[in-house]
């Protein structure tokens, strides 16, 4: 992996928060935007963006609740909600049409949004970004509807009680970083804690993500209408997944069916975090890909 000066920060607004991303430059250069998972940051692309920024004008946004972007107030991070920030992000930029290489809820959300502006995404990488399985889905929403509220009112309360977990050093956030993902480098573990935390007033560090993060709307869009919006991508779709990761094979449950034109394909001795675990194949099939 290769060292990097570093991109810009700068900030746009969107549903009345300030958010945040990095600019990698190259502005003459096509657009492509890097859009990362739940309980990270828009730093844990560094490594991509340095090698993709030669040939791309690359941007990475930290969704809202996440790195240096605003927390909402209500604790709104739905994929709805996301959709609308990732929306207002490229049409501010005027950066359609686009490409867009997305990791997990980034996944989630950038795969909804070239659904709905199929004409405005060129290509679209999604690593681990389909969501649950069907199996998975089936089993959430076995619940009665008024049992689903009842224990999301349940989990509001209890984040709105929680604080965030403190850490008396770098070193200690820096461990936890290592225990969560055995197949990070020691370079990678502490790159992605300096940009992932913060200090606290009294000292300690603490995650940049919002805790109400955690708590996810009861309710999302009909399981089909999803289904429908994978079925109107247009442009060719790369579907990644580590063999060793929790997330399903869209080939083995039959989401893949849904895209007209989409690429599978899965990474052995790697989690959830592909781009990081397998590094260097990752960034070769991307490249050709792109």
């Amino acid at each position: 992996m290769t060292k990097f000066s570093g991109p810009t920060s700068n900030s746009f607004i969107s549903q009345r928060l300030r958010l945040h991303y990095v600019d990698w430059g190259n502005h003459d250069a096509p657009p492509l935007v890097l859009v990362h998972g739940g309980r990270d940051h828009c730093r844990s692309w560094d490594w991509v963006a340095e090698e993709l920024s030669k040939d791309w004008h690359v941007v990475a946004p930290d969704l809202r609740g996440h790195g240096d972007s605003a927390w909402s107030e209500d604790g709104e991070y739905s994929v709805r909600a996301c959709v609308y920030d990732l929306a207002q992000l490229i049409h501010q930029l005027k950066f359609d049409p686009v490409t867009i290489v997305s990791h997990s809820y980034g996944g989630a959300i950038s795969l909804r949004y070239a659904g709905i502006y199929p004409e405005k995404v060129r290509k679209i990488v999604a690593i681990e970004g389909l969501g649950p399985s069907p199996k998975v889905i089936k089993e959430r929403f076995s619940d009665t509807p008024g049992q689903r509220m009842r224990d999301w009112i349940d989990s509001k309360r209890a984040a709105a009680g929680r604080t965030s977990k403190k850490y008396a050093t770098l070193e200690d956030a820096y461990q936890r970083m290592k225990t969560e993902n055995s197949y990070l480098t020691d370079e990678q573990a502490r790159h992605l804690t300096v940009h992932g935390i913060s200090q606290n007033e009294d000292g300690t560090y603490s995650w940049k993500f919002d805790n109400y993060f955690r708590v996810m709307t009861p309710y999302d869009i009909p399981y089909e209408d999803i289904q429908t919006l994978w079925e109107a991508i247009t442009c060719p779709a790369l579907l990644l997944y580590g063999e060793k990761s929790w997330a399903s094979n869209p080939e083995e449950d039959g989401r893949a069916k849904h895209f007209k034109d989409a690429t599978v394909k899965v990474y052995e001795n790697a989690g959830h975090w592909l781009h990081h675990d397998q590094f260097d194949r990752f960034i070769a099939d991307m490249k050709a890909f792109l």
